[in-house]
């Protein structure tokens, strides 16, 4: 495992965590990360000498906590720029039979649901950088 590869791409995440923030609406944001995704699994592929799906599951888990973070510490501004996102957040956890979880403040279902995603998405990244191994030529 390549973990400065690992940690370097990350970074990506990173920025992106204060870019979505700050500047990039929600419904834009899943083509950035499409970008970001292709581009990571094309360097994974070029960098890494195995594992392709692992390094990029474990891009994804430090996206995760870097997104989170964040999110969670910039939560008034993040919110103030995404009130779509507020408003599917209750109904996210109640419809995932979390109502128990409904007193929660929205920070915490951030915290709660975030390593869910970045699970996902990890799989998703996975499965691109295993892809890309395919495809790209070392």
């Amino acid at each position: 495992m390549n973990w400065k590869l690992i940690f370097s791409l990350s970074l990506f995440g990173l920025a992106m965590a204060f870019a979505t923030v700050y500047f990039i609406p929600g419904n834009v944001e899943v083509w950035v990360w499409l970008l970001i995704f292709i581009i990571v699994a094309w360097i994974i592929a070029k960098r890494a000498t195995g594992n392709y799906f692992f390094h990029g599951f474990m891009v994804s888990i430090f996206n995760c906590v870097w997104i989170v973070a964040a999110h969670v510490l910039l939560y008034n501004t993040y919110m103030a720029n995404h009130p779509d996102e507020m408003k599917m957040m209750h109904p996210m956890l109640s419809g995932m039979h979390m109502d128990h979880y409904a007193h929660l403040h929205p920070r915490q279902g951030m915290i709660i649901m975030g390593p869910f995603w970045g699970i996902v998405f990890g799989l998703v990244l996975g499965l691109f950088s295993w892809i890309a191994s395919k495809i790209v030529k070392k």
